[in-house]
């Protein structure tokens, strides 16, 4: 049916959250429930630190947006696909989780075969998902890194590789656990200037206040697996109450 030429045009159809978690619960067997009703939306393009102390929850969050672990009840989707068995692969397609350690990451003969594993195993023919790769590289400063051993890369250019990993899957949600581990104070300030050129959105699990500061915009501090306090990060992290009771501050 044709619109009536008088009616005002219908406005664009907001994108989904990169990240939308529903009343999460988590626990492990015979044991009380770690997260217990949790929820988070994270918007597209939104750069936000997850804060807390050790065991506060902040790596079983991301496994649990990643899909590498199933919560005992609620729901988790990303970029508008749901993070569940039938919709599990299409929903990783469109988020690159960075560990910890990017040893953990790296396994492949060279750089670039590592970079290229993810497109290739997405179904890419081999020329798409080298030159994804290469571009992934090239964006990170690390194009010269191609052709190295990972094993032989220092902790910089190792991290900057298994970052170049989930880029090179085009994703819409970039989730970061713990990035500036074993970074010294030019590694971290190299790697939150490269951060702030990226488009997707990312979720950054840290302990490094002054980190979480120069690369979000806004911070989620959790306690005990719930979320303690949600805001801008500014306001968050001047607020030496909120993270000294959090174990964020001594």
């Amino acid at each position: 049916m044709a619109r009536d030429a008088a009616s005002p045009p219908e406005a664009p159809a907001s994108p989904p959250p990169a990240l939308a978690m529903e009343g999460l619960a988590y626990g492990w067997p015979g044991r009380p429930a770690f997260l217990d009703g949790l929820s988070l939306r994270v918007a597209a393009g939104e750069a936000v630190a997850l804060l807390g102390a050790n065991g506060a929850g902040k790596t079983t969050l991301l496994l649990l947006a990643a899909g590498c672990l199933r919560p005992a009840a609620g729901a988790v989707a990303v970029d508008g696909v749901p993070v569940a068995p039938a919709t599990l692969r299409a929903a990783r397609r469109r988020l690159g989780l960075v560990f910890q350690d990017a040893d953990d990451q790296l396994f492949m003969p060279t750089a670039l075969e590592d970079v290229a594993f993810g497109p290739l195993a997405a179904g890419l023919p081999p020329a798409e998902a080298r030159a994804r790769a290469e571009g992934a590289l090239a964006r990170l400063g690390a194009g010269h890194l191609a052709g190295r051993p990972p094993h032989g890369l220092s902790s910089g250019e190792k991290r900057r590789v298994a970052l170049a990993t989930a880029l090179a899957q085009d994703p819409a949600l970039l989730l970061l656990d713990e990035p500036t581990a074993g970074l010294d104070a030019r590694g971290r300030a190299r790697l939150a200037g490269l951060l702030a050129g990226l488009a997707p959105a990312r979720v950054v699990a840290t302990h490094n206040l002054d980190f979480a500061r120069a690369t979000c915009g806004r911070a989620v501090v959790l306690d005990a697996g719930r979320v303690a306090a949600d805001g801008p990060a500014a306001d968050l992290l001047d607020d030496r109450e909120l993270l000294r009771r959090t174990g964020l501050l001594a």
